[in-house]
C-alpha cells in the first residue's frame, strides 16, 4: 500500500480541498509544512494532570490520601469528572493534530508504522512494570493477553476492559483511530467548507444519541465494581467501547478543517477556559452517563480551536513557555505511568495510609513528581529511540574515488518541528 495517505481521487497533491480558502492566519511555514501549535503541546500536560487527580481520588482502590472523610469526599467529588474530560480532550486533539499535520505524500503503511511505534513501546514498558509489581499475580491470561495487544476495550467484561495498567484502555481507542485515519481523511477533506459546521453538529448529535441509547436501552444492573450508578455494561458501551469514541476523533478532524479554512471564530482564551469550567460544572450535575463526554464536548472543542488560533495569530500564552513545552512532551509517558505509581505507591509502599490536609497534599505532590520522573524516563529511554527508528532512513551517496561528497545540512528556521517531522507527536498521552 504505497498510495498517498490523504490525497482524494482527482485532487492534485498540494491543492486545497474544494471550497476551502486560505485562513485569515498563517497555517503553514515558509517551507509549506503545517504551522507549529506549541500551546496545544503545553495544554496536553494540564489534561494529563486532570487524569492524575481523577485517579488519585478513588476509595477503591484507596488512592485517595486524605484521612478526614469530608475532605476525602470533597476531593473525590471535585475531580470525579476530570479524568473523563481529560480523555475526551485527548481524543479530540488526536483527530485535530493528525489532520493538521497530515502529509499528502505520506503512505498508509508509513503512517501506521509511525503511530504503532509511538504507542506500543511505552505501553509494553508500563504493561511489563505493572505485571511485575502487582498485576501479574491477580490478572488471568484472558485479561492480560488482550491488554498486551491493546484489544481489551473490545471486551464487555469489566475485569478485561479495566485490567493491568488501567489507563491503557484509551490506547485501544487510539489504535482504532490510527487504523481508520487513512480512510477517514479523504472523505473529511472532501467536505465543502460551508458544510463543516453542519457536520460537526451532526457528530455532537451522534454522541448525544449514543448516550441516550445506552441510558434507555441497556440494563442498569448489576452495578459497576467501582459503585458507579450505572451497570458495568452501560459503562463499557458509554465510555470504553472504542467505536463510540470515534465521534470525538472525527470532531477533532472537522475542527482542524475549520481552523485551516479560517472559519473558526476568534475566541479569547479566557472565554474558552471559562466555557470549559462551565462544561465541567455541568458534567458534575447532569445524570451520570451524560457526564462522560456529552456535557463537556463543546467546551473541549472550543478550547482546542481557541488555543490553536491563538498560536496561529502569534499570541503569547503561558502554554508556550519552555517548561510547559517540556511537560507537554513528557505527558504521554506521564499519562501511562500515573496509575502504576498511584496504585503501587499507595497500596504496596504506603499501605493505604491516610493523612490530614497538608500531609495528603504533600503525598500527592510526591507521587506526581515520581510519575513525572517515570514519564521522562519513558520519553528518553523508550519513546524517542522508537521514534528515531521509525523515521525513514536516507542513504548518503558514495563518492567516486578522489572526490569528496559534502553531506547536506538541514537548516533550522527556529520553528518547532511539526508532528509529521518528529515522527508523529502523539496527542494522547491518547491519549
Amino acid at each position: 500500500m504505497t498510495a498517498p495517505l490523504n490525497a482524494p481521487p482527482g485532487q492534485e497533491p498540494g491543492r486545497r480541498p474544494s471550497g476551502e480558502h486560505p485562513a485569515r492566519t498563517t497555517t503553514e511555514t515558509s517551507s509549506g509544512r503545517p504551522a507549529p501549535l506549541p500551546s496545544l503541546t503545553g495544554l496536553r500536560f494540564i489534561a494529563a494532570v486532570l487524569v492524575f487527580f481523577f485517579h488519585s481520588s478513588f476509595f477503591d482502590p484507596l488512592t485517595n490520601p486524605f484521612g478526614d472523610r469530608g475532605v476525602a469526599e470533597g476531593f473525590q467529588w471535585l475531580f470525579s469528572k476530570a479524568g473523563w474530560m481529560g480523555v475526551s480532550f485527548f481524543f479530540v486533539l488526536s483527530g485535530f493534530v493528525l489532520t493538521w499535520s497530515s502529509r499528502r505524500d505520506d503512505t498508509v503503511v508509513g503512517f501506521w508504522r509511525r503511530r504503532l511505534l509511538k504507542i506500543f513501546p511505552n505501553h509494553v514498558a508500563m504493561w511489563t512494570l505493572a505485571m511485575v509489581l502487582f498485576a501479574g499475580a491477580a490478572t488471568p491470561l484472558t485479561a492480560w493477553l488482550p491488554n498486551l495487544f491493546l484489544v481489551h476495550s473490545w471486551f464487555p467484561q469489566h475485569g478485561i476492559y479495566i485490567s493491568v495498567n488501567a489507563p491503557s484502555w484509551s490506547l485501544c481507542s487510539e489504535l482504532l483511530f490510527y487504523l481508520l485515519f487513512p480512510f477517514l481523511i479523504g472523505p473529511v477533506r472532501r467536505i465543502r467548507t460551508e458544510r463543516l459546521w453542519a457536520w460537526a453538529g451532526a457528530v455532537v448529535a451522534g454522541m448525544v444519541a449514543l448516550e441516550v441509547a445506552v441510558d434507555l436501552l441497556v440494563p442498569a444492573q448489576p452495578r459497576t465494581p467501582e459503585g458507579f450508578p450505572i451497570s458495568s455494561l452501560q459503562f463499557w458501551l458509554g465510555y470504553n467501547f472504542p467505536p463510540g469514541r470515534l465521534f470525538e476523533f472525527v470532531l477533532g478532524m472537522l475542527l482542524a478543517r475549520l481552523v485551516l479554512a479560517g472559519r473558526f471564530p476568534r475566541v479569547p482564551l479566557a472565554g474558552a477556559l471559562a466555557l470549559a469550567v462551565a462544561g465541567y460544572a455541568l458534567a458534575l450535575n447532569v445524570p451520570f452517563l451524560y457526564g462522560f463526554t456529552v456535557a463537556t464536548i463543546v467546551p473541549v472543542g472550543v478550547l482546542v480551536c481557541a488555543v490553536a488560533v491563538a498560536d496561529l495569530r502569534g499570541e503569547r500564552t503561558a502554554l508556550r513557555g519552555r517548561v510547559m513545552q517540556w511537560l507537554g512532551e513528557v505527558s504521554f509517558g506521564f499519562y501511562l505511568a500515573q496509575y502504576v505509581v498511584l496504585y503501587y505507591g499507595r497500596t504496596r509502599i504506603l499501605h493505604n495510609e491516610t493523612y490530614g490536609l497538608l500531609g495528603g497534599v504533600l503525598e500527592l505532590l510526591i507521587l506526581l513528581s515520581v510519575t513525572l520522573a517515570l514519564g521522562w524516563l519513558l520519553m528518553v529511554c523508550v519513546e524517542r529511540p522508537a521514534m528515531r527508528w521509525a523515521r525513514p532512513r536516507t542513504r548518503t551517496p558514495r563518492a567516486p574515488a578522489g572526490r569528496v561528497v559534502v553531506s547536506p545540512v538541514r537548516v533550522r528556521t527556529g520553528a518547532a518541528p511539526t508532528p509529521a517531522e518528529d515522527g508523529g507527536s502523539d496527542p494522547v498521552p491518547a491519549a
